[in-house]
């Protein structure tokens, strides 16, 4: 008598790679965006975080701070990789935090408070 071996041909596992590979090619396109989402979520997040340093030393100094003043003072600091500008005004500022890594979509974002923004523009953070 004949005793059946168990097991798979070599069709069959290589039907099984096969398959594999064509769901790998599916799916690392659709995390490989991830990253950029990331990235530009902490660009948003610092810019916020500069917003409220910003606002903490206009409350204590009655006046708008850049950069560099905001990060000794208030200890303000930036994601890395994340590069920011802070333009001081009289009444208000402009600051812009951008990362240029991110390799598709918005790479920086800025928000302009007080100094003659418009009403409709005035502390909301807008990407590009």
């Amino acid at each position: 008598m004949r005793s059946a071996k168990a097991g798979f041909t070599l069709i069959e596992l290589l039907i099984v790679v096969v398959i594999i590979g064509i769901l790998a090619a599916i799916a690392i396109p659709k995390f490989a965006s991830t990253k950029d989402k990331s990235r530009l979520a902490s660009v948003r997040s610092d810019l916020r975080n500069l917003m409220t340093s910003e606002e903490a030393y206009f409350f204590d100094n009655s006046s708008y701070a850049d950069l560099s003043t905001l990060q000794s003072v208030t200890r303000a600091s930036l994601t890395p990789g994340n590069t920011g500008v802070v333009t001081p005004g009289t009444n208000g500022y402009t600051a812009t935090v951008s990362n240029a890594s991110i390799s598709t979509g918005f790479t920086q974002c800025s928000v302009q408070v007080g100094g003659g923004a418009t009403a409709s523009v005035d502390g909301v953070i807008l990407c590009s």
